[in-house]
């Protein structure tokens, strides 16, 4: 076959997550052969192809075609609707909605169970940055106390991190008062790292012009000779 008949013939574009996952989502080896070639053929523009010249390209029984096509359609991976032609006429046409819903909801599925592993991880990098820290094991108590700010607290794992590297700063090693740096952050409704940066800044500022004004203030003052009373007159 030449190179142009080949390009001719057209191509079928199969959507990624159904290649490598088809088996998550039910669907047996042989289904998934029959359901690529169905949609290649709806999509070259059979509505409902001629199930005999199915059976013909894929060296299938008619029979087992047949019975994989009721499977599909029990397990809702494809469906058989009928469509009124322009002249009245009641048609059998395939769709593929349901196989796009159950894709969608697998990439859902997919994504949260990412996402998962990777709080997972990162929770596991916070346990070891507070035991090198503190220079030691953590304790039962102390493992269920983080757990409980990220988990019931809802604190961000980056936040639990500025607040102990506060404790650090000020040699305090202990989850008590890593607890009370977190508190005073939710009643100032800071929850992230830029936010706690930008306190800081307000912070330093706010010092530095206190510090200012009390410089300025010295210099304003009056002097005032001293008088020695245990000098004589």
């Amino acid at each position: 076959m030449k190179l142009t008949a080949f390009y001719q013939m057209g191509q079928t574009i199969v959507p990624n997550l159904l290649i490598q996952h088809y088996p998550k989502i039910g669907m047996e080896h042989e289904e998934f052969v029959l359901w690529i070639q169905l949609y290649a053929r709806y999509h070259k523009g059979e509505a409902f192809p001629d199930l005999k010249e199915v059976a013909q390209d894929l060296e299938m029984d008619i029979q087992v075609v047949y019975q994989l096509l009721n499977q599909l359609i029990t397990k809702q991976l494809i469906s058989i609707q009928a469509k009124r032609s322009d002249y009245g006429q009641l048609n059998d046409e395939l769709s593929f909605e349901l196989m796009y819903q159950k894709l969608e909801q697998l990439a859902s599925q997919l994504d949260q169970k990412a996402t998962q592993s990777n709080q997972s991880m990162q929770m596991s990098q916070l346990y070891r940055t507070f035991e090198e820290e503190f220079g030691r094991p953590l304790s039962s108590i102390e493992f269920q106390r983080i757990k409980q700010w990220l988990q019931e607290d809802h604190y961000a794992i980056e936040l639990v991190e500025l607040a102990l590297k506060e404790a650090i700063l000020n040699q305090v090693y202990n989850l008590n008062y890593i607890d009370r740096i977190l508190l005073a952050w939710e009643k100032k409704n800071i929850r992230t790292k830029e936010q706690v940066e930008a306190a800081q800044k307000d912070r330093q500022r706010s010092l530095l012009q206190q510090q200012t004004r009390t410089e300025k203030s010295e210099q304003e003052l009056p002097k005032v000779t001293l008088h020695n009373w245990l000098e004589g007159e």
